[in-house]
């Protein structure tokens, strides 16, 4: 089969056909565009954490970082670079490939710049892939960035161009494009996807898919987000994103994008695994896994390792990373650990 050709020049009305598709139709195209640029049963995982939370300058409406929310979420300096690679080798251990550092910054401070660039160069050491998400850069920035050997950078558009002054006004649609040029042109590779259920319409969406593979190269990683409805956050009652719909928006940029990583990025947490199985069958095959994406919760690691047991899954592997044995060891103690575990109390969980 002739692998499907990338393309730069995808109309309006061509993806509102692609969503308006039937849904086994739909999936059955997402999957055998999936299996020609893809191993169908690997997914690549990544580990994020929070090198610096809370009190940032921005008023992205659907953010508890926001200085201009009361969510409760205190307020933390940079994390010390011990910390950052402590935590870079622990993810390695459990099977991560990647391992993201996002910062609550408007852009990066040159006084920071230095802590941020060492922290690059020795998770990159570990023999991990590196990304970072520090809000907007400069072009002398991003070629610091990528002197430094940093791989990825996210920088995420989060709805349509139409949209956009609903969710942020702090920062303009224009401001994330040059970000994502100079990135681009420092020779780092983008990680750039959005935010569903944001109380955009089916327009919206297939705006953001649109902007997205006719950028001048596509993603190479395209994180699809279920919002996560934060109290304190002007959208902690929006309404609920249809579950079909989610997956849709998953298979819909698969085919438009059929070369990059499509991420099941925020929002695993509240998916089952009938949904989650659903959008890998679309053409998801990227995941963050981990306790924390930021600073909202994700799927526990070991639940992850069980749910790729039961649809015999594999963590896409670089050579640097764990081993097959590493790999079914972990998977088999997470088993272990599931059978057994209502034998115990674990004292260091809160209460229900």
């Amino acid at each position: 089969m002739t692998a499907t050709e990338l393309r730069h020049d995808w109309t309006l009305q061509e993806a509102r056909e692609l969503f308006e598709l039937p849904f086994n139709d739909l999936l059955f195209r997402a999957q055998s565009v999936h299996r020609q640029h893809f191993d169908p049963n690997e997914v690549q995982v990544s580990t994020l954490l929070s090198i610096k939370t809370g009190a940032c300058p921005e008023d992205c409406k659907y953010c508890p970082q926001s200085g201009h929310y009361n969510t409760g979420l205190e307020k933390e300096k940079l994390l010390e670079i011990e910390k950052v690679v402590a935590e870079a080798r622990a993810a390695k251990e459990k099977g991560a490939s990647r391992f993201c550092m996002g910062a609550a910054w408007r852009s990066p401070s040159k006084k920071d710049m230095p802590y941020v660039l060492d922290m690059v160069k020795q998770v990159k050491s570990l023999g991990l892939e590196t990304c970072m998400t520090l809000g907007m850069l400069k072009e002398e920035q991003a070629v610091e960035l990528a002197d430094a050997g940093l791989d990825y950078y996210n920088h995420n558009l989060d709805t349509s161009e139409k949209y956009y002054s609903h969710i942020i006004t702090t920062r303009t649609y224009q401001d994330r494009l040059d970000t994502l040029d100079n990135v681009r042109k420092a020779g780092m590779k983008v990680c750039c996807g959005g935010i569903m259920g944001m109380g955009e319409d089916e327009d919206d969406r297939v705006g953001l898919l649109v902007q997205l593979a006719n950028l001048p190269h596509h993603p190479e990683s395209v994180p699809v987000n279920m919002l996560v409805k934060v109290k304190g956050t002007p959208m902690e009652n929006v309404e609920d994103l249809d579950p079909f719909e989610f997956v849709r928006i998953i298979a819909v940029a698969r085919i438009m994008m059929p070369a990059s990583h499509v991420r099941l990025s925020a929002g695993r947490e509240n998916m089952n695994e009938q949904m989650q199985a659903l959008c890998f069958m679309a053409g998801a095959n990227s995941i963050f896994y981990g306790e924390k994406l930021l600073t909202t919760a994700n799927p526990e690691a070991d639940a992850d390792m069980l749910l790729f047991k039961r649809l015999g899954i594999r963590p896409e592997q670089r050579e640097q990373c764990a081993s097959e044995e590493q790999e079914e060891e972990a998977i088999a103690e997470a088993v272990e650990y599931e059978a057994t575990r209502h034998m115990f109390y674990d004292a260091t969980r809160e209460s229900a």
